[in-house]
């Protein structure tokens, strides 16, 4: 499966220090796909309250792998949050996957976790409930209002760097030190 590449698409935005909106207050969120018609993301640095083993029980999956269990479950965003999103490398061989770039994708289907549960799955993967959405020209608009700072996706910060760490090592990914920012914007 090809990406087709959009704008925004296979990017990190990064809640700059004035975006007061809780949903996204120092967040990073991965733009999975981005259009005329709007754009949508996962959040990758906020913890849920619910572990992959939690979800595993919900849906009837076994896994005898301890660390899988473990795994802290994402909160991916205010839409969906009953649906799971699964960030993953390796490839799109499962029912509902969109391709973010070449080496990045998102699945929505059960068939992953089955996949994961069994050791089958993916090298690297996080799972998310809820994903975050934009109207038409509405992230356009909020990017002019110095809500968010684009960077390019690094594996890495996804797949291994501390949830806690992701907000200022995207930023430094490009030179940026947030603490150095105001947290408010204006416009002379």
């Amino acid at each position: 499966m090809q990406a087709t590449p959009t704008p925004l698409a296979n990017r990190l935005l990064i809640a700059l220090p004035a975006l007061a909106d809780p949903h996204f207050a120092r967040s990073v969120t991965l733009v999975c796909q981005h259009d005329d018609e709007g754009a949508m993301g996962v959040v990758v640095n906020r913890a849920s309250e619910y572990t992959l083993g939690d979800v595993f029980q919900q849906m009837g999956i076994d896994t005898e792998n301890a660390d899988l269990r473990a795994q802290v479950v994402l909160s991916g965003g205010p839409v969906h949050p009953e649906r799971g999103f699964v960030l993953h490398d390796g490839g799109d061989g499962w029912d509902s996957t969109m391709a973010i770039s070449d080496s990045l994708f998102v699945t929505t289907s059960r068939d992953i976790l089955e996949a994961m549960a069994g050791g089958s799955g993916p090298a690297n993967a996080i799972v998310a409930l809820g994903c975050a959405g934009w109207g038409a020209g509405q992230l356009e608009q909020e990017l002019t209002e110095d809500s968010w700072l684009s960077v390019p996706v690094d594996a890495g910060l996804l797949f291994r760097t501390p949830l806690a760490a992701r907000w200022q090592a995207a930023a430094g990914s490009i030179g940026v030190d947030l603490s150095l920012l105001a947290d408010h914007s204006g416009h002379a």
